[in-house]
Protein backbone atom coordinates (compact mmCIF):
# COMPACT_ATOMS: atom_id res chain seq x y z
CA UNK A 1 0.00 0.00 0.00
CA UNK A 2 1.84 3.33 -1.12
CA UNK A 3 1.83 5.74 2.13
CA UNK A 4 -0.69 8.77 2.37
CA UNK A 5 0.19 11.76 1.28
CA UNK A 6 1.32 14.79 3.33
CA UNK A 7 -0.90 16.86 5.06
CA UNK A 8 -0.70 20.05 3.25
CA UNK A 9 -0.64 17.84 -0.57
CA UNK A 10 -4.09 15.89 1.12
CA UNK A 11 -5.39 19.69 1.92
CA UNK A 12 -4.77 20.49 -1.54
CA UNK A 13 -6.52 18.09 -2.98
CA UNK A 14 -9.21 17.74 -0.59
CA UNK A 15 -10.12 21.65 -1.32
CA UNK A 16 -9.90 20.85 -5.34
CA UNK A 17 -12.47 17.98 -4.82
CA UNK A 18 -14.49 19.83 -2.76
CA UNK A 19 -14.82 22.67 -5.16
CA UNK A 20 -15.83 20.21 -8.21
CA UNK A 21 -18.68 18.79 -5.64
CA UNK A 22 -19.92 22.64 -4.97
CA UNK A 23 -19.60 23.32 -8.81
CA UNK A 24 -21.59 20.18 -10.08
CA UNK A 25 -23.24 18.79 -6.96
CA UNK A 26 -22.22 15.45 -8.30
CA UNK A 27 -20.93 12.35 -6.49
CA UNK A 28 -17.73 11.26 -6.17
CA UNK A 29 -18.00 7.30 -5.17
CA UNK A 30 -19.03 5.00 -7.65
CA UNK A 31 -17.50 6.86 -10.32
CA UNK A 32 -14.70 5.92 -12.48
CA UNK A 33 -11.75 8.91 -13.34
CA UNK A 34 -8.10 9.13 -14.85
CA UNK A 35 -5.98 11.52 -13.86
CA UNK A 36 -3.65 13.59 -16.81
CA UNK A 37 -0.65 14.79 -15.88
CA UNK A 38 1.03 17.20 -13.43
CA UNK A 39 3.32 16.25 -10.08
CA UNK A 40 3.47 12.87 -9.25
CA UNK A 41 2.60 13.81 -5.52
CA UNK A 42 -0.54 15.80 -6.62
CA UNK A 43 -1.46 13.15 -8.83
CA UNK A 44 -0.61 10.25 -5.61
CA UNK A 45 -2.75 12.40 -2.70
CA UNK A 46 -5.85 12.61 -5.48
CA UNK A 47 -5.96 9.26 -6.18
CA UNK A 48 -5.89 8.09 -3.03
CA UNK A 49 -8.12 10.91 -2.01
CA UNK A 50 -11.07 10.33 -4.59
CA UNK A 51 -10.19 6.18 -4.00
CA UNK A 52 -10.67 6.25 -0.37
CA UNK A 53 -14.09 8.34 -1.32
CA UNK A 54 -15.12 5.59 -3.23
CA UNK A 55 -14.29 6.62 -6.83
CA UNK A 56 -12.50 3.93 -9.27
CA UNK A 57 -9.57 4.96 -11.50
CA UNK A 58 -9.61 3.72 -15.35
CA UNK A 59 -7.40 0.98 -15.81
CA UNK A 60 -6.72 1.51 -19.49
CA UNK A 61 -6.49 4.11 -21.76
CA UNK A 62 -9.98 3.18 -23.36
CA UNK A 63 -11.86 2.67 -20.40
CA UNK A 64 -14.74 5.16 -20.67
CA UNK A 65 -14.52 7.41 -17.56
CA UNK A 66 -16.77 10.31 -15.91
CA UNK A 67 -14.43 12.43 -14.47
CA UNK A 68 -10.75 13.69 -16.02
CA UNK A 69 -8.32 15.30 -13.72
CA UNK A 70 -6.28 17.13 -15.19
CA UNK A 71 -3.13 19.09 -13.42
CA UNK A 72 -0.54 19.26 -15.26
CA UNK A 73 -0.24 21.32 -18.65
CA UNK A 74 -3.16 22.42 -21.32
CA UNK A 75 -0.74 20.34 -23.89
CA UNK A 76 -0.70 17.19 -21.73
CA UNK A 77 -4.61 17.78 -21.37
CA UNK A 78 -6.35 18.81 -24.92
CA UNK A 79 -5.24 14.99 -26.64
CA UNK A 80 -6.65 13.61 -23.20
CA UNK A 81 -9.51 15.43 -23.10
CA UNK A 82 -10.65 14.90 -27.00
CA UNK A 83 -10.07 10.94 -26.80
CA UNK A 84 -12.48 10.80 -23.23
CA UNK A 85 -14.91 12.98 -25.17
CA UNK A 86 -15.26 9.64 -27.66
CA UNK A 87 -18.05 8.61 -25.82
CA UNK A 88 -21.98 7.32 -26.34
CA UNK A 89 -24.47 9.52 -26.19
CA UNK A 90 -25.65 10.69 -22.77
CA UNK A 91 -22.61 9.44 -20.87
CA UNK A 92 -21.60 12.58 -19.12
CA UNK A 93 -17.91 13.50 -18.56
CA UNK A 94 -16.87 16.14 -16.27
CA UNK A 95 -13.28 17.57 -17.18
CA UNK A 96 -11.98 19.08 -13.81
CA UNK A 97 -9.34 21.78 -14.66
CA UNK A 98 -7.59 21.08 -10.85
CA UNK A 99 -3.82 22.47 -11.71
CA UNK A 100 -2.56 23.19 -8.55
CA UNK A 101 -0.51 26.55 -9.34
CA UNK A 102 -1.60 27.42 -13.23
CA UNK A 103 -4.82 26.16 -15.26
CA UNK A 104 -4.16 22.51 -17.01
CA UNK A 105 -6.76 22.97 -19.46
CA UNK A 106 -6.71 25.62 -22.50
CA UNK A 107 -11.00 26.67 -22.26
CA UNK A 108 -10.39 27.95 -25.76
CA UNK A 109 -9.18 25.08 -27.64
CA UNK A 110 -12.16 23.02 -27.50
CA UNK A 111 -14.21 25.57 -29.40
CA UNK A 112 -17.18 27.89 -27.75
CA UNK A 113 -18.13 27.27 -24.28
CA UNK A 114 -21.26 27.96 -22.60
CA UNK A 115 -22.79 27.94 -19.48
CA UNK A 116 -24.57 25.24 -18.35
CA UNK A 117 -24.99 26.12 -14.16
CA UNK A 118 -22.90 28.03 -12.09
CA UNK A 119 -18.81 27.01 -12.66
CA UNK A 120 -19.92 24.54 -14.74
CA UNK A 121 -19.35 25.59 -19.00
CA UNK A 122 -20.76 23.07 -21.80
CA UNK A 123 -18.40 22.30 -24.58
CA UNK A 124 -20.89 21.56 -27.41
CA UNK A 125 -18.39 21.55 -30.26
CA UNK A 126 -16.99 18.21 -28.51
CA UNK A 127 -20.40 16.69 -27.20
CA UNK A 128 -23.81 17.96 -25.91
CA UNK A 129 -21.79 15.48 -22.62
CA UNK A 130 -19.11 16.92 -22.16
CA UNK A 131 -18.67 19.85 -19.31
CA UNK A 132 -15.78 21.75 -17.92
CA UNK A 133 -15.20 22.90 -14.54
CA UNK A 134 -12.13 24.82 -12.61
CA UNK A 135 -11.00 24.02 -9.12
CA UNK A 136 -9.02 27.49 -8.98
CA UNK A 137 -11.93 29.49 -9.28
CA UNK A 138 -14.86 29.64 -7.36
CA UNK A 139 -18.63 29.16 -9.18
CA UNK A 140 -20.08 32.24 -9.84
CA UNK A 141 -22.80 33.45 -7.62
CA UNK A 142 -26.18 33.17 -9.65
CA UNK A 143 -29.28 32.48 -8.46
CA UNK A 144 -30.91 31.83 -11.38
CA UNK A 145 -32.73 28.01 -11.14
CA UNK A 146 -33.26 26.90 -15.00
CA UNK A 147 -29.88 25.88 -15.65
CA UNK A 148 -29.59 24.36 -12.63
CA UNK A 149 -33.07 22.55 -12.98
CA UNK A 150 -31.47 21.59 -16.00
CA UNK A 151 -28.28 19.79 -14.75
CA UNK A 152 -30.18 18.04 -12.39
CA UNK A 153 -32.78 16.47 -14.36
CA UNK A 154 -29.86 15.23 -16.72
CA UNK A 155 -28.35 13.89 -13.90
CA UNK A 156 -31.35 11.76 -12.84
CA UNK A 157 -32.66 9.57 -15.19
CA UNK A 158 -33.62 6.67 -12.62
CA UNK A 159 -36.10 9.11 -11.26
CA UNK A 160 -36.96 9.92 -15.05
CA UNK A 161 -37.72 6.42 -15.91
CA UNK A 162 -39.67 5.82 -13.30
CA UNK A 163 -42.01 8.73 -13.50
CA UNK A 164 -42.42 7.98 -17.56
CA UNK A 165 -43.66 4.18 -16.44
CA UNK A 166 -46.37 6.61 -14.27
CA UNK A 167 -46.98 8.29 -16.66
CA UNK A 168 -47.41 5.91 -19.49
CA UNK A 169 -49.27 4.07 -17.30
CA UNK A 170 -51.54 7.13 -16.45
CA UNK A 171 -52.28 6.31 -12.71
CA UNK A 172 -51.57 9.75 -11.65
CA UNK A 173 -54.09 11.49 -13.31
CA UNK A 174 -56.64 13.26 -10.85
CA UNK A 175 -54.07 13.00 -8.56
CA UNK A 176 -52.81 15.65 -5.70
CA UNK A 177 -49.41 15.47 -4.45
CA UNK A 178 -48.10 17.66 -1.82
CA UNK A 179 -43.99 17.63 -1.67
CA UNK A 180 -42.59 19.19 1.42
CA UNK A 181 -39.38 18.72 1.29
CA UNK A 182 -36.14 20.64 1.21
CA UNK A 183 -37.03 23.29 -2.19
CA UNK A 184 -33.62 23.19 -4.21
CA UNK A 185 -32.92 21.88 -7.98
CA UNK A 186 -33.71 17.85 -7.06
CA UNK A 187 -36.77 18.47 -5.69
CA UNK A 188 -38.29 20.58 -8.35
CA UNK A 189 -36.98 18.36 -10.89
CA UNK A 190 -38.88 15.84 -8.65
CA UNK A 191 -42.36 17.81 -8.62
CA UNK A 192 -42.05 18.23 -12.16
CA UNK A 193 -41.26 15.00 -13.15
CA UNK A 194 -45.09 14.14 -11.06
CA UNK A 195 -46.43 17.07 -12.99
CA UNK A 196 -45.61 16.09 -16.39
CA UNK A 197 -46.30 11.76 -14.97
CA UNK A 198 -50.28 13.33 -14.76
CA UNK A 199 -50.41 14.54 -10.63
CA UNK A 200 -51.10 18.41 -9.77
CA UNK A 201 -48.66 19.04 -7.61
CA UNK A 202 -48.47 21.47 -4.46
CA UNK A 203 -45.12 22.63 -2.91
CA UNK A 204 -44.18 23.64 0.76
CA UNK A 205 -40.86 24.14 2.17
CA UNK A 206 -39.44 25.32 5.69
CA UNK A 207 -37.85 29.04 5.24
CA UNK A 208 -34.00 27.82 5.40
CA UNK A 209 -34.82 25.36 3.08
CA UNK A 210 -35.89 27.23 0.55
CA UNK A 211 -34.54 28.28 -2.51
CA UNK A 212 -36.39 31.26 -3.69
CA UNK A 213 -35.26 31.38 -7.56
CA UNK A 214 -36.14 27.65 -7.62
CA UNK A 215 -39.58 28.55 -5.93
CA UNK A 216 -40.11 31.03 -8.53
CA UNK A 217 -38.88 28.84 -11.65
CA UNK A 218 -41.45 26.23 -10.17
CA UNK A 219 -43.93 28.95 -10.09
CA UNK A 220 -43.79 29.82 -13.47
CA UNK A 221 -43.63 26.00 -14.93
CA UNK A 222 -47.30 26.58 -13.22
CA UNK A 223 -47.22 24.68 -10.06
CA UNK A 224 -48.70 26.18 -6.73
CA UNK A 225 -45.74 26.86 -4.29
CA UNK A 226 -45.37 28.16 -0.71
CA UNK A 227 -42.52 28.77 0.25
CA UNK A 228 -40.02 32.02 0.49
CA UNK A 229 -37.04 32.40 2.63
CA UNK A 230 -38.03 34.64 4.35
CA UNK A 231 -41.18 33.61 6.41
CA UNK A 232 -40.94 33.70 10.04
CA UNK A 233 -42.10 30.71 11.94
CA UNK A 234 -46.03 31.85 12.36
CA UNK A 235 -45.55 32.38 8.59
CA UNK A 236 -44.22 28.76 7.56
CA UNK A 237 -47.29 27.41 9.78
CA UNK A 238 -49.81 29.33 7.40
CA UNK A 239 -47.70 28.48 4.13
CA UNK A 240 -48.11 24.51 5.13
CA UNK A 241 -51.48 24.81 6.25
CA UNK A 242 -52.54 26.89 3.09
CA UNK A 243 -50.32 24.03 1.38
CA UNK A 244 -52.87 21.29 2.96
CA UNK A 245 -56.02 23.24 2.31
CA UNK A 246 -55.25 22.17 -1.07
CA UNK A 247 -56.43 18.72 0.34
CA UNK A 248 -53.42 16.79 -1.21
CA UNK A 249 -54.41 12.85 -1.47
CA UNK A 250 -50.73 12.29 -1.16
CA UNK A 251 -48.37 13.52 0.74
CA UNK A 252 -44.13 13.49 0.17
CA UNK A 253 -42.28 14.58 3.49
CA UNK A 254 -39.09 15.13 5.02
CA UNK A 255 -39.12 14.85 8.57
CA UNK A 256 -42.81 14.28 8.64
CA UNK A 257 -43.67 18.01 9.84
CA UNK A 258 -46.50 18.69 7.79
CA UNK A 259 -47.35 15.00 7.99
CA UNK A 260 -48.08 15.81 11.93
CA UNK A 261 -49.28 19.03 11.06
CA UNK A 262 -52.31 17.59 9.45
CA UNK A 263 -52.70 15.15 12.28
CA UNK A 264 -53.09 18.06 14.62
CA UNK A 265 -54.57 20.85 12.81
CA UNK A 266 -56.23 19.20 9.59
CA UNK A 267 -57.60 15.75 10.74
CA UNK A 268 -60.69 16.20 8.77
CA UNK A 269 -58.46 15.95 5.59
CA UNK A 270 -57.19 12.56 6.62
CA UNK A 271 -60.03 10.31 5.55
CA UNK A 272 -59.77 11.46 1.96
CA UNK A 273 -55.99 11.17 1.64
CA UNK A 274 -54.30 7.91 0.40
CA UNK A 275 -51.40 8.41 2.42
CA UNK A 276 -47.83 9.80 2.58
CA UNK A 277 -44.13 8.70 2.12
CA UNK A 278 -41.38 9.82 4.89
CA UNK A 279 -38.12 10.52 3.80
CA UNK A 280 -35.84 10.21 6.82
CA UNK A 281 -34.80 8.38 9.79
CA UNK A 282 -36.04 11.37 12.11
CA UNK A 283 -39.26 11.95 10.87
CA UNK A 284 -40.16 8.32 10.84
CA UNK A 285 -39.18 8.15 14.96
CA UNK A 286 -42.12 9.93 15.91
CA UNK A 287 -44.57 8.52 13.24
CA UNK A 288 -44.15 5.14 14.69
CA UNK A 289 -44.87 6.65 18.26
CA UNK A 290 -48.19 8.03 16.32
CA UNK A 291 -49.31 4.40 14.85
CA UNK A 292 -48.53 2.54 18.28
CA UNK A 293 -50.93 4.65 20.17
CA UNK A 294 -53.21 4.01 17.38
CA UNK A 295 -53.18 7.83 16.33
CA UNK A 296 -52.03 7.49 12.74
CA UNK A 297 -54.84 8.10 10.35
CA UNK A 298 -53.21 7.58 7.06
CA UNK A 299 -50.50 4.93 6.00
CA UNK A 300 -46.98 5.98 5.49
CA UNK A 301 -44.37 4.48 3.49
CA UNK A 302 -41.33 4.42 5.11
CA UNK A 303 -39.24 5.51 1.96
CA UNK A 304 -35.90 6.44 4.39
CA UNK A 305 -35.78 2.15 5.15
CA UNK A 306 -35.53 1.52 1.45
CA UNK A 307 -32.29 -0.64 0.86
CA UNK A 308 -31.74 1.75 -2.36
CA UNK A 309 -32.18 4.80 -0.07
CA UNK A 310 -31.05 4.14 3.49
CA UNK A 311 -27.49 2.45 1.88
CA UNK A 312 -26.87 5.39 -0.24
CA UNK A 313 -28.23 8.18 0.51
CA UNK A 314 -27.37 8.32 3.83
CA UNK A 315 -24.31 7.03 3.92
CA UNK A 316 -22.54 8.41 0.63
CA UNK A 317 -24.82 11.42 0.00
CA UNK A 318 -25.28 12.39 3.94
CA UNK A 319 -21.27 11.84 4.02
CA UNK A 320 -20.15 13.68 1.47
CA UNK A 321 -22.44 16.79 1.29
CA UNK A 322 -22.39 17.85 5.50
CA UNK A 323 -18.64 17.18 5.42
CA UNK A 324 -17.68 18.47 2.12
CA UNK A 325 -20.17 21.64 3.41
CA UNK A 326 -18.41 21.84 6.86
CA UNK A 327 -14.90 22.52 5.52
CA UNK A 328 -16.18 24.90 3.08
CA UNK A 329 -17.85 26.82 5.90
CA UNK A 330 -14.21 26.65 7.81
CA UNK A 331 -12.17 27.45 5.01
CA UNK A 332 -13.77 31.09 5.23
CA UNK A 333 -13.10 31.77 8.96
CA UNK A 334 -10.20 33.55 9.61
CA UNK A 335 -6.92 31.80 10.59
CA UNK A 336 -6.37 31.18 14.48
CA UNK A 337 -9.94 31.22 14.33
CA UNK A 338 -10.48 27.62 15.14
CA UNK A 339 -8.85 24.39 15.51
CA UNK A 340 -9.45 22.59 12.06
CA UNK A 341 -6.55 21.38 10.25
CA UNK A 342 -5.67 18.67 7.86
CA UNK A 343 -5.07 15.49 10.42
CA UNK A 344 -6.28 17.22 12.88
CA UNK A 345 -9.22 15.11 15.63
CA UNK A 346 -12.51 14.40 14.64
CA UNK A 347 -15.86 13.06 16.43
CA UNK A 348 -18.51 11.52 15.02
CA UNK A 349 -21.55 11.03 17.57
CA UNK A 350 -23.75 8.11 16.39
CA UNK A 351 -23.36 5.47 13.76
CA UNK A 352 -25.81 4.65 12.11
CA UNK A 353 -25.63 4.89 8.42
CA UNK A 354 -25.18 9.09 8.64
CA UNK A 355 -22.58 8.34 10.93
CA UNK A 356 -20.42 5.84 8.59
CA UNK A 357 -21.00 8.32 6.04
CA UNK A 358 -19.57 11.06 8.07
CA UNK A 359 -16.79 8.92 9.10
CA UNK A 360 -15.34 7.82 5.46
CA UNK A 361 -15.20 10.62 4.53
CA UNK A 362 -13.24 12.75 7.24
CA UNK A 363 -11.08 9.18 7.53
CA UNK A 364 -10.47 9.69 3.67
CA UNK A 365 -9.76 13.54 4.06
CA UNK A 366 -6.98 12.81 6.78
CA UNK A 367 -8.40 13.14 10.12
CA UNK A 368 -8.14 10.82 12.67
CA UNK A 369 -11.31 9.59 13.77
CA UNK A 370 -13.35 9.05 17.43
CA UNK A 371 -17.16 7.61 17.37
CA UNK A 372 -18.96 8.07 20.28
CA UNK A 373 -22.30 5.66 20.11
CA UNK A 374 -24.99 4.41 23.00
CA UNK A 375 -25.83 1.91 21.26
CA UNK A 376 -23.25 -1.20 22.29
CA UNK A 377 -23.93 -2.83 18.69
CA UNK A 378 -23.02 0.05 17.13
CA UNK A 379 -20.35 1.24 19.08
CA UNK A 380 -18.51 -2.74 18.58
CA UNK A 381 -19.24 -1.85 14.84
CA UNK A 382 -17.40 1.65 14.64
CA UNK A 383 -14.14 -0.62 16.32
CA UNK A 384 -14.29 -3.41 13.97
CA UNK A 385 -14.32 -0.33 10.98
CA UNK A 386 -11.05 0.72 12.52
CA UNK A 387 -12.30 3.96 14.51
CA UNK A 388 -11.40 4.76 17.93
CA UNK A 389 -14.97 4.80 20.75
CA UNK A 390 -15.54 6.68 23.51
CA UNK A 391 -18.03 8.37 24.92
CA UNK A 392 -19.04 11.88 23.55
CA UNK A 393 -18.03 14.27 26.93
CA UNK A 394 -14.41 12.61 27.16
CA UNK A 395 -13.75 12.02 22.94
CA UNK A 396 -14.64 16.01 22.00
CA UNK A 397 -12.23 16.80 24.90
CA UNK A 398 -9.07 17.07 22.45
CA UNK A 399 -11.83 17.13 19.43
CA UNK A 400 -11.09 19.47 16.39
CA UNK A 401 -14.38 18.54 14.37
CA UNK A 402 -17.48 17.80 16.50
CA UNK A 403 -19.79 16.29 13.94
CA UNK A 404 -23.41 15.39 15.11
CA UNK A 405 -25.09 12.16 12.80
CA UNK A 406 -27.11 11.44 14.97
CA UNK A 407 -30.85 12.73 14.37
CA UNK A 408 -31.38 12.78 18.41
CA UNK A 409 -32.02 16.54 20.01
CA UNK A 410 -29.81 16.89 22.87
CA UNK A 411 -27.17 14.84 21.40
CA UNK A 412 -24.53 17.32 21.90
CA UNK A 413 -25.74 18.71 25.61
CA UNK A 414 -24.96 21.73 28.02
CA UNK A 415 -22.22 18.89 29.18
CA UNK A 416 -20.78 18.05 25.30
CA UNK A 417 -20.46 22.23 24.84
CA UNK A 418 -18.65 22.67 27.66
CA UNK A 419 -16.22 20.12 27.24
CA UNK A 420 -14.93 21.01 23.86
CA UNK A 421 -11.91 23.01 23.60
CA UNK A 422 -11.89 26.56 21.92
CA UNK A 423 -11.36 27.21 18.68
CA UNK A 424 -13.23 23.25 18.36
CA UNK A 425 -15.88 22.98 15.33
CA UNK A 426 -19.74 21.87 15.78
CA UNK A 427 -22.01 20.86 13.34
CA UNK A 428 -24.90 18.96 12.42
CA UNK A 429 -25.42 15.79 9.67
CA UNK A 430 -28.34 14.56 11.42
CA UNK A 431 -31.23 17.15 10.80
CA UNK A 432 -33.49 17.66 14.08
CA UNK A 433 -34.15 20.47 15.72
CA UNK A 434 -31.68 21.56 19.14
CA UNK A 435 -29.37 18.82 17.60
CA UNK A 436 -26.78 20.81 19.31
CA UNK A 437 -28.54 21.91 22.73
CA UNK A 438 -28.66 25.70 21.52
CA UNK A 439 -31.53 27.21 23.52
CA UNK A 440 -29.82 24.99 26.71
CA UNK A 441 -26.95 27.24 25.88
CA UNK A 442 -28.47 30.23 25.66
CA UNK A 443 -30.35 29.94 29.28
CA UNK A 444 -27.96 29.34 30.94
CA UNK A 445 -26.31 32.58 29.84
CA UNK A 446 -23.77 31.31 26.75
CA UNK A 447 -22.93 34.94 24.44
CA UNK A 448 -23.23 33.99 20.73
CA UNK A 449 -20.31 35.79 18.61
CA UNK A 450 -20.17 36.01 14.98
CA UNK A 451 -16.89 34.41 13.90
CA UNK A 452 -17.34 34.37 10.74
CA UNK A 453 -20.05 33.78 7.53
CA UNK A 454 -22.89 30.92 9.47
CA UNK A 455 -20.59 30.24 12.52
CA UNK A 456 -20.69 31.52 15.87
CA UNK A 457 -18.24 31.11 18.96
CA UNK A 458 -20.31 30.14 22.21
CA UNK A 459 -18.89 31.74 25.17
CA UNK A 460 -19.93 30.41 28.74
CA UNK A 461 -19.66 32.89 31.71
CA UNK A 462 -16.33 33.08 32.81
CA UNK A 463 -14.87 31.97 29.60
CA UNK A 464 -13.22 33.76 27.09
CA UNK A 465 -13.16 31.51 23.90
CA UNK A 466 -15.44 28.23 23.35
CA UNK A 467 -16.48 26.07 20.45
CA UNK A 468 -17.93 27.45 17.03
CA UNK A 469 -21.21 26.06 16.12
CA UNK A 470 -21.94 25.90 12.47
CA UNK A 471 -24.93 27.48 11.08
CA UNK A 472 -27.01 27.44 14.44
CA UNK A 473 -26.71 23.69 14.65
CA UNK A 474 -28.86 23.10 11.49
CA UNK A 475 -28.73 19.96 9.02
CA UNK A 476 -25.37 21.57 6.99
CA UNK A 477 -25.15 20.32 3.92
CA UNK A 478 -29.58 21.82 3.71
CA UNK A 479 -28.85 25.27 5.32
CA UNK A 480 -25.30 25.86 4.24
CA UNK A 481 -24.82 23.82 0.70
CA UNK A 482 -27.50 22.19 -2.25
CA UNK A 483 -28.09 19.06 -0.45
CA UNK A 484 -26.86 15.37 -1.08
CA UNK A 485 -25.53 14.84 -4.44
CA UNK A 486 -27.47 14.50 -7.70
CA UNK A 487 -27.26 10.85 -8.38
CA UNK A 488 -28.11 10.33 -4.72
CA UNK A 489 -31.23 12.00 -4.92
CA UNK A 490 -31.59 10.59 -8.19
CA UNK A 491 -32.32 7.12 -6.16
CA UNK A 492 -34.55 8.62 -3.43
CA UNK A 493 -36.92 10.05 -5.35
CA UNK A 494 -37.00 7.11 -7.54
CA UNK A 495 -37.95 5.13 -4.29
CA UNK A 496 -40.54 8.18 -3.71
CA UNK A 497 -42.30 7.09 -7.13
CA UNK A 498 -42.27 3.76 -6.28
CA UNK A 499 -43.86 4.88 -2.71
CA UNK A 500 -46.09 7.20 -5.00
CA UNK A 501 -47.30 4.40 -6.95
CA UNK A 502 -47.62 1.96 -3.98
CA UNK A 503 -50.29 4.43 -2.25
CA UNK A 504 -52.26 4.42 -5.81
CA UNK A 505 -52.70 1.21 -6.67
CA UNK A 506 -52.62 -0.13 -2.82
CA UNK A 507 -53.40 2.90 -0.24
CA UNK A 508 -57.25 1.51 0.39
CA UNK A 509 -55.58 -1.80 1.32
CA UNK A 510 -52.85 -0.06 3.48
CA UNK A 511 -52.83 -0.86 7.04
CA UNK A 512 -52.72 2.74 8.80
CA UNK A 513 -49.60 2.62 9.79
CA UNK A 514 -46.03 3.24 8.76
CA UNK A 515 -45.74 0.44 5.75
CA UNK A 516 -42.77 -0.53 4.91
CA UNK A 517 -41.74 -0.14 0.74
CA UNK A 518 -42.28 -3.14 -1.56
CA UNK A 519 -38.57 -4.71 -2.11
CA UNK A 520 -39.60 -4.84 -5.64
CA UNK A 521 -39.45 -0.78 -5.64
CA UNK A 522 -35.73 -1.59 -3.70
CA UNK A 523 -34.84 -4.19 -7.27
CA UNK A 524 -36.11 -2.08 -10.00
CA UNK A 525 -34.39 0.80 -8.79
CA UNK A 526 -31.17 -0.43 -7.98
CA UNK A 527 -31.14 -1.95 -11.76
CA UNK A 528 -31.94 0.55 -13.58
CA UNK A 529 -29.22 2.97 -11.22
CA UNK A 530 -26.50 0.44 -12.41
CA UNK A 531 -27.58 0.10 -16.16
CA UNK A 532 -27.19 4.09 -15.71
CA UNK A 533 -23.96 3.46 -14.18
CA UNK A 534 -22.62 1.24 -17.21
CA UNK A 535 -23.13 -1.80 -15.14
CA UNK A 536 -25.16 -5.09 -15.31
CA UNK A 537 -25.91 -7.80 -13.22
CA UNK A 538 -27.44 -11.28 -13.74
CA UNK A 539 -31.08 -12.26 -12.63
CA UNK A 540 -31.72 -13.33 -9.49
CA UNK A 541 -31.50 -16.78 -8.43
CA UNK A 542 -34.40 -18.51 -7.41
CA UNK A 543 -35.07 -21.51 -5.34
CA UNK A 544 -36.37 -24.48 -7.99
CA UNK A 545 -40.23 -24.74 -7.60
CA UNK A 546 -41.80 -27.48 -5.42
CA UNK A 547 -44.78 -29.29 -6.95
CA UNK A 548 -48.12 -27.78 -6.39
CA UNK A 549 -49.33 -31.44 -5.66
CA UNK A 550 -46.73 -32.36 -3.25
CA UNK A 551 -45.70 -31.17 0.57
CA UNK A 552 -42.71 -29.57 0.69
CA UNK A 553 -40.03 -31.67 2.58
CA UNK A 554 -39.20 -29.97 5.68
CA UNK A 555 -36.92 -33.42 6.98
CA UNK A 556 -33.24 -33.47 7.10
CA UNK A 557 -31.31 -35.83 4.81
CA UNK A 558 -27.66 -34.83 6.58
CA UNK A 559 -27.82 -38.33 8.16
CA UNK A 560 -29.25 -40.65 5.56
CA UNK A 561 -32.86 -41.23 4.24
CA UNK A 562 -35.15 -40.08 7.06
CA UNK A 563 -37.69 -42.68 5.90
Amino acid sequence: MPPAPDPATLAWASAAVRRFATATNLLVAARRFRIVGGDPRDAAALRHLLTALGAHEAEQPSDLVDQLWCLGTPDESTPAVEQAADRPRGATLIVIDAGRHLPAVDEDAFGPVAPARPGVLAVPMLSDDVFLVSTGRDPEDDPAADARLRWARRSMPVARSVAAELRDGGLLRGTRIGVAMFLEPKTAVLSLLLRDAGAEVVVYAHADETDDAVADALRSAGLTVFASSTATLPEQKQLALAMLATAPHILLDDGSHVIRLAHQERPDLLPTMLGAAEETTSGLRPLRVLAARGELGIPVIAVNDARTKTFFDNRYGTGQSTVFAVLDLVDGLASGTHRVVSGGAAVVAGFGHVGEGVALVLTALGFRVTVAETDPVRALQARFAGYTVAPLVEAVRDADLVMSATGVPDTIDLDVLRACPDGAVLAVAGGVDQEIAIDDAIAAGVRRRDVGPKAERFVFPGADGGPIVLDDGGCINITAAEGNPVEIMDLSFAVQLGAVRMLLERGDELERAVVPIDPAVDDVTARAALAAFGTHVGPPILPPEHPADREPDVRTHRFGDPA
